[in-house]
């Protein structure tokens, strides 16, 4: 039985942050939102930054807003960030620049001109990671390939969660889940791929000491504690960093045999599994290995998702059209389905800019109806991913060699109920949809299984069942899918 306590979760996303309190009292969770603040890069001479001293700031505001309500009993804090993105430390202790956002455009290139060193089949062998052009591995790369003066005077690289973490309590660590994302760890071996790392120039030193989620980094740091006026000190507390590593953990499954799709700005599709899964099959369809709790592993398919909903929406609020996401559900909806079809995972998509312009041209170029309308648009987006989905599943059901289901949807993208439905229906699936704040849940249930106030991974799942709702999505019958679905496998990415 899990024992009342209070947490403190900050959940990073691509377009906003949160603090959120995670309350546990007789075997429930109760989420209490304290503080939502935007997360915008910024553009500096052509590159692409984090704002990470702003983010610190909202981190501290936060913080200080918790601790009134809480009269300053936290049992934990805990961060979890997206992946891949890292900050250089130097030899004072001190951040050596603003870090990169992983869309900047200094990666372009990049993974060919590592192939030349170190074949692609060597790197997944060694890693189990799925190529993208952000990883870890290539920003740095390209960092020294460009005799870069802060990788060459870094002391220590910590991934943006461990970077919050270092400033919150003075220790500098490398939580598994998040490490796991950079294509620069070797889950089989545990430790950092050195050897390949050296091939490429990257200076081995700087990676960290790994810990597992759950572990208790440390106390907040005296400075901040007398910054706040606090009376003493709060345990900061290791989640899976990774934000869907915290999803996963949420996810309300009871036994195995489920997938599961993390649904936002990324959609991360894919099982848990007890070990690695680096094979022919899992290299030749781009599969991953990241790391999760409890010793697992997330094999999963990373997928552009609702970013470019997203970067739609952005671009027509600059162009002065107020409008919400509920109101571009709607729209799409009214729209007709499968006329236009783009695959979310080209290239086109990765870097911001003008959203709407790219869809219309990849329609253009392919030579099908081009959307206009907004909902025409979002309607090409939402039936391209739920088909992107099918792909995803029938890949993994061939790499497992068994079939996979229901498929639990969770995160901020089951709110768009018109995708979830298309979903159900493309993938043949059973869709149960919730929570939605899956990461939030994970984050805090995670640093109460490190504090012993929640015995494991199943009785965390079990308090998730018991205080959130789920929705369920049925497969229907939808005239022209497979037709639409033997035009989507043919669209070059």
């Amino acid at each position: 039985m899990a024992k009342n306590s209070t947490f403190l979760a900050y959940d990073f996303g691509a377009e906003s942050g949160r603090a959120v309190l995670g309350i546990i009292e007789d075997d429930k969770l109760r989420l209490e939102e304290i503080h939502r603040f935007p997360n915008t890069p910024v553009r500096t001479l052509g590159s692409l930054h984090w704002d990470i001293l702003r983010l610190f700031g909202e981190v501290k505001h936060g913080l200080w807003q918790a601790l009134q309500m809480t009269d300053g009993k936290l049992d934990g804090i805990g961060v979890d960030t997206w992946g891949v993105d890292f900050g250089l430390i130097g030899d004072d202790g001190e951040l050596l620049g603003n870090p990169f956002h992983y869309r900047d455009e200094r990666t372009n290139g990049m993974m060919e001109e590592v192939f030349k060193i170190v074949p692609r089949r060597e790197i997944f062998e060694r890693t189990g990671i799925q190529f993208m052009q952000l990883n870890s591995l290539f920003q740095l790369f390209a960092m020294a390939r460009a005799s870069s003066p802060a990788l060459a005077n870094a002391r220590m690289l910590l991934m943006m969660p461990d970077l919050f973490n270092y400033w919150l309590t003075g220790v500098m660590t490398g939580e598994f889940s998040n490490a796991t994302t950079t294509q620069c760890y070797d889950p089989r071996k545990g430790d950092w791929a050195q050897d390949m790392l050296e091939k490429l120039g990257i200076p081995t030193h700087l990676f960290p000491p790994i810990v597992l989620p759950g572990t208790v980094i440390g106390r907040l740091h005296p400075t901040l504690v007398a910054e706040l006026g606090m009376g003493g000190g709060v345990d900061v507390v290791a989640p899976a960093t990774h934000d869907t590593g915290s999803a996963v953990a949420a996810v309300p499954a009871d036994g195995d045999g489920h997938a599961y799709l993390s649904s936002g700005t990324w959609s991360l599709m894919g099982v848990e599994l007890t070990e690695p899964l680096i094979n022919e099959k899992s290299y030749e369809n781009n599969y991953t290995n990241e790391g999760g709790v409890a010793g697992t592993f997330r094999f999963l398919r990373n997928i552009m998702g609702l970013w470019i909903v997203q970067e739609c929406r952005r671009t027509w609020l600059a162009e002065g059209t107020e409008v919400t996401y509920a109101e571009l559900a709607a729209m799409a909806e009214e729209s007709p389905a499968y006329v236009s079809l783009v695959n979310p995972d080209a290239c086109v998509f990765l870097p911001p800019g003008n959203m709407p312009k790219r869809v219309r041209e990849y329609c253009q170029d392919t030579g099908q109806p081009v959307p206009e309308s907004m909902g025409a648009v979002v309607r090409c987006i939402l039936d391209s991913l739920s088909l992107r989905y099918r792909a995803t599943i029938e890949d993994l059901e061939d790499i497992l060699g068994r079939t996979v289901s229901p498929l639990h949807a969770v995160g901020g993208g089951i709110q768009n109920r018109l995708l979830c439905q298309l979903t159900a229906n493309a993938t043949g699936k059973t869709v149960l949809a919730g929570p939605i704040e899956a990461t939030a849940i994970g984050n805090i249930l995670v640093q109460a299984i490190g504090k012993g106030t929640v015995s494991s991974v199943a009785e965390a799942r079990e308090i998730v069942r018991a205080s959130f709702d789920l929705e369920t999505y049925e497969p229907r019958d939808t005239p022209g899918l497979q037709r639409a679905y033997d035009t989507f496998k043919q669209l070059p990415q």
